[in-house]
């Protein structure tokens, strides 16, 4: 068997080197969105992403914040003329004792006394610190929303207070109408929050608190 020729090293050899000067063609990119000079029919991004929207609208408090909502002005008007009654009493027996002992005030009030179990300046004291207190008492209804829960305060007879608390996991649902706000809690019973001077804000913040918490929300449409 014949071998092939060795191939001299230090021998020229003959012919041309092909060099290829063709670019390669460009990948092709996918094709994109033709833009529209028209923003109008560009959709939103609450219509893309409609959760922004409405989870924008939900709100939790912070640990520790607190809103409290005060009673309606008219219950506490009765608190109020209390008072002025209270104050307007002091005024006299107080004045009383400097009026001019042959007038009528001083014979009534600070001759009187002598024969009164309880004097004038007392009785005075006690009713205007009768008057501050039933002020006071006064303040203390409404409803407090805090991260744990809703808190309800109100005033019983004798001026003794009364505070409902539930927490959220107590509460399934909130029902909204024009009188308040009425509670469904977790076993079928209903509490009706009492009536705050700012209605509205308590039932916008309650409808966001609950929103956040995974609550439902009715509202009732008034009757036409």
């Amino acid at each position: 068997m014949d071998l092939p020729p060795k191939l001299d090293h230090n021998e020229g050899v003959d012919g041309e080197m092909l060099v290829s000067t063709e670019s390669p063609k460009p990948r092709e990119l996918p094709p994109t969105i033709p833009e529209d000079d028209d923003d109008g029919d560009r959709p939103s991004i609450t219509e893309v992403n409609g959760t922004v929207a409405r989870f924008e609208m939900a709100y939790s408090p912070l640990q520790g914040e607190r809103f409290a909502f005060g009673p309606p002005l008219l219950q506490r008007v009765p608190a109020f003329v209390f008072l002025a009654i209270s104050i307007a009493v002091a005024v006299v027996a107080l004045y009383a004792r400097f009026a001019p002992s042959n007038s009528a005030l001083y014979v009534w009030i600070v001759e009187g006394d002598r024969n009164r179990p309880l004097g004038s300046g007392p009785l005075a004291v006690i009713i205007l610190l009768s008057g501050i207190g039933t002020l006071l008492s006064s303040a203390m209804r409404g409803v407090v929303v805090t991260s744990d829960g809703v808190e309800a305060r109100d005033v019983l007879v004798m001026g003794m207070p009364r505070v409902r608390k539930w927490t959220w996991p107590q509460i399934d649902r909130l029902v909204l109408d024009d009188t308040g706000v009425l509670l469904e809690l977790w076993n079928g019973t209903y509490e009706r929050l009492p009536r705050v001077a700012k209605g509205r804000e308590l039932a916008d913040l309650l409808s966001r608190v609950a929103a956040a918490r995974g609550r439902t929300v009715t509202r009732l449409e008034p009757d036409t």
